[in-house]
């Protein structure tokens, strides 16, 4: 199947805009932008889908009481292996009214009343039913701040200070470091004198190999699915999206980075009113997920929490994007909160791209989405308003190659 679109501007979701530009999609694929077209199925001014890169959709659902809420885990602090996909329901309004408004993937997680809350997933905010939805395993969902040392009352150790809860996630850490530490000591001891068997001949190549596989497998059963799935953190491998609002718990989410070599990013940061922060986080190549804006600051760790502080993040070297954090503002809302950027002079393709080409880059899904190039998935959306005028929908939705709307 073939469609051609003409953009009377296009957005490319790199901070790129240009007029007068023919999208051809064939199949689920961009197969080519030109400048000429002879003919055109569509027409209006064109961006990559939004992309949503910190939202709880399907979990805390439209239409349902809280206490039939699913973004928190009340039985302990720290939960891995915890999967957010597992209490999602895809019939959520939330979900409808996200793509409705051109918000087509959204990396969930759950919410920050644990240390560690669980998995964070890249999913298709269009996708009918869960076997449909994840396009990526991203990570892990930590959090540090005020959020963790909140909920005493719900079950397991549950320190109060935030000194306390910082001192359990290290101890956790380290208590996994010092395990593998003994497991390989134990492994190199075991393959040394395996080795010594062969070198006296009392063992031929075929039993070493056996032998050493069974050595190697002795090592990997030493650790449970949760230690399993915090050396994969601590490892770096995957990624873990901290939830820290305040300038002091960032500089420990710094320390952190430092003394695990963890690889995090920042995600909301909404309290942070100097620029050295940001900056301090650029040092370190630690990537902001800004946001939620213009929410009520419901607790003394956004008492900064302001409009204005966008300023500071533009002026500084970080990396950044920008997320709903739905619901505490709605997906549906995402490209809103681009007004902020824009107010303290932010070109309009820059804004753009910090929900489409940046959200991308960050979540790791950038050679296939976020921006509109050759080769890359067909998710675009086409506008008959400009998507800044206050009162534009995208008229046509293209999820991965199809006409969804």
């Amino acid at each position: 199947m073939t469609h051609i679109i003409k953009a009377t501007l296009l957005f490319d979701g790199n901070g790129g805009a240009s007029t007068d530009r023919y999208i051809t999609i064939e199949n689920d694929r961009i197969a080519s932008i030109s400048e000429t077209a002879p003919r055109w199925d569509s027409e209006g001014i064109v961006t990559p889908a939004f992309i949503d890169p910190h939202s709880h959709i399907g979990m805390e659902r439209e239409g349902e009481p809280s206490r039939e809420g699913e973004a928190n885990d009340e039985i302990g602090q720290i939960l891995p292996l915890v999967d957010p996909v597992d209490s999602l329901y895809f019939d959520d309004r939330a979900f409808s009214d996200a793509v409705d408004f051109g918000v087509l993937y959204s990396c969930v997680v759950p919410g920050s009343g644990n240390l560690i809350g669980g998995k964070a997933r890249v999913i298709r905010n269009f996708a009918r039913y869960r076997d449909e939805a994840v396009i990526k395993d991203y990570g892990y969902k930590m959090a540090l701040g005020y959020n963790p040392r909140s909920t005493t009352a719900w079950k397991g150790d549950r320190p109060t200070t935030r000194m306390g809860i910082y001192a359990m996630l290290e101890k956790r850490f380290d208590e996994v470091l010092l395990k593998k530490e003994k497991a390989a000591l134990a492994k190199e001891k075991k393959l040394n004198e395996l080795s010594d068997k062969q070198a006296k001949g009392e063992i031929n190549e075929t039993d070493h190999a056996f032998e050493a596989d069974v050595i190697e497998r002795e090592y990997l059963l030493s650790f449970d699915p949760e230690d399993s799935a915090l050396l994969e953190l601590l490892s770096g491998e995957k990624i873990a999206k901290v939830h820290v609002h305040k300038e002091d718990d960032i500089l420990y989410l710094i320390k952190l980075v430092e003394k695990y070599g963890l690889s995090v990013t920042c995600d909301h940061a909404c309290d942070v009113f100097h620029t050295e922060i940001f900056n301090k986080l650029a040092e370190r190549e630690i990537p902001v997920v800004y946001g939620p804006i213009g929410s009520v600051g419901y607790k003394v760790e956004l008492k900064h929490a302001v409009y204005k502080n966008t300023a500071k993040l533009m002026a500084s070297e970080a990396f950044y994007t920008l997320m709903s954090d739905h619901p505490v503002t709605l997906s549906a809302s995402l490209r809103d909160g681009l007004k902020f950027f824009l107010m303290h002079g932010m070109d309009e393709a820059e804004a753009i791209s910090l929900i489409t080409g940046k959200s991308a880059a960050v979540l790791g899904i950038d050679d296939q989405l976020g921006t509109i190039e050759e080769g890359k998935l067909a998710s675009l959306l086409v506008w008959e308003k400009h998507p800044f005028h206050l009162g534009a929908v995208p008229s046509e939705v293209f999820a991965e190659g199809k006409k969804i709307r």
